[in-house]
């Protein structure tokens, strides 16, 4: 329960930070997208500034989280990162949410609940073999740069915000994992340990990687665009990773239908929210 609990305060933290992180994206000139002046820019603005305090505290909520449960039970959590950026949205911007939209959270809620109470994720190795890692690193690392390299061919709008938004979640699922062995190494052996393992140096450049990336994505499209390639980005690779690295386990057979019942539920949910066409008009508007 601490590490659903955890999870869900870092998902909250992480949405007000991406909300933030939007407002600010959308003052920062088109010819500085994918390149370093861009961070450059968003420094001097308040609002990227609280972004970057709520991206800080769902880092420290989520290592929290995976030093109390296993990635894959800790990660899908984050998939409720999109109807808390939607909601926490709507006061910023003051506009409401229409009844069918709270309908498709109330589906991703329970959807998320129905898939994570029949998987029921557990067991696992705190920490995983460089054998495991090796392919692991390559592979999300490969598919990340293959997400940039078709953004690349597309200047602006939902389909460039989607594939970043992809490569962004590639970067915090790996970051997740990463964040998980080093987060243990704290726990087990101290700060020192901390210091010296390679999977501290990974999780941060990684996770450097994946907030370039998002604000990139933020600054192509709308939130309606970028968080739902996000979100169910790094909840599906972060179960994968969980699965492959650290030898996690969920229930298979016949609990595969109610699993795969929870997750339409919430993939559902996530089409209607970022379809909505009243959120992407006010969250995509320059």
């Amino acid at each position: 329960m601490l590490c659903v609990l955890f999870a869900l305060l870092g998902a909250a933290s992480n949405a007000a930070g991406t909300v933030f992180q939007r407002k600010a994206a959308l003052r920062v000139p088109a010819e500085d997208a994918m390149r370093f002046r861009l961070l450059v820019d968003m420094l001097h603005q308040s609002a990227w500034l609280l972004g970057i305090c709520g991206v800080a505290g769902a880092a420290l909520f989520q290592a929290l989280a995976l030093v109390t449960g296993p990635l894959a039970l800790a990660q899908p959590v984050f998939v409720l990162e999109l109807p808390f950026a939607l909601l926490i949205a709507m006061p910023v911007l003051h506009r409401s949410l229409p009844t069918r939209g709270w309908v498709a959270v109330a589906c991703m809620v329970l959807g998320l609940a129905i898939g994570l109470a029949c998987a029921a994720p557990d067991g696992g190795t705190d920490q995983a073999s460089l054998a495991r890692w090796v392919p692991a690193v390559a592979g999300v690392g490969g598919f990340t740069v293959a997400a940039v390299a078709l953004a690349r061919h597309r200047r602006t709008g939902p389909a460039r915000a989607a594939l970043l938004g992809v490569a962004a979640a590639a970067a915090n699922a790996l970051t997740a994992a990463l964040m998980k062995s080093a987060a243990n190494t704290f726990s087990a052996d101290g700060f020192g340990a901390f210091l010296a393992a390679w999977q501290t140096y990974g999780f941060a450049l990684c996770g450097i990687t994946a907030v370039f990336l998002l604000e990139n994505s933020l600054q192509s499209g709308s939130i309606a665009a970028s968080q739902p390639a996000l979100t169910l980005g790094d909840a599906t690779l972060s179960l994968v990773l969980g699965l492959t690295v650290y030898d996690e386990h969920i229930r298979t057979g016949w609990w595969l239908v109610p699993e795969l019942l929870g997750v339409a539920m919430v993939v559902a949910g996530t089409v209607y929210l970022s379809k909505a066409v009243a959120l992407t008009r006010e969250l995509g508007a320059k």
